[in-house]
């Protein structure tokens, strides 16, 4: 790793650790393990994202850190989609099983995931103008790219469903 990409690195990681300090959650409702397993999994992912394209756009810790701020803002209007593409996910997979109750909200449920894809979609062309707002012709370039190979998107991560039966592909 370059010197950048581990000052970015603890720049980023220093707020996350601040956050997860054991017994700190006094007064914070209780969330089911497997959303809080989804957000340390969101976290770990962001900070791969960062870190990757940081170091591809050759950023300074100041701008990582406007970036991370800006993935930040974007993954959270994109959570509510991709539990929506999940939920239909669940839908069609019991359907396909041959569940009764399933079977007759098939069309429904394919509708609603193909409603939440576009949606992520348009989400994805507004970070890539966001991020790419102030950078350089050549950065701009070099981020197009990154995001053309995947550079925000781990299939790994998304197929690591709570229930193990959906698979939301985003």
């Amino acid at each position: 790793m370059t010197r950048t990409s581990w000052v970015a690195l603890t720049v980023v990681l220093v707020p996350f650790l601040a956050l997860a300090r054991p017994g700190d959650k006094q007064g914070s409702e209780p969330r089911p393990r497997d959303a809080e397993r989804m957000e340390r999994l969101e976290k770990r992912l962001r900070l791969r994202q960062v870190l990757t394209l940081s170091e591809a756009l050759e950023l300074d810790n100041a701008q990582a850190l406007k970036m991370e701020e800006t993935l930040r803002g974007f993954d959270e209007k994109r959570r509510p989609l991709r539990e929506q593409v999940r939920d239909a996910a669940r839908t069609l997979h019991q359907a396909a099983r041959g569940d009764s109750a399933a079977l007759t909200q098939v069309d429904a449920a394919a509708q609603r995931a193909f409603e939440a894809r576009e949606r992520i979609a348009v989400l994805d062309r507004e970070m890539y103008q966001a991020l790419a707002k102030e950078l350089p012709p050549e950065k701009r370039a070099k981020l197009a790219l990154a995001l053309a190979r995947g550079g925000l998107k781990s299939k790994s991560f998304w197929r690591h469903e709570p229930s193990g039966d959906a698979r939301g592909d985003d």
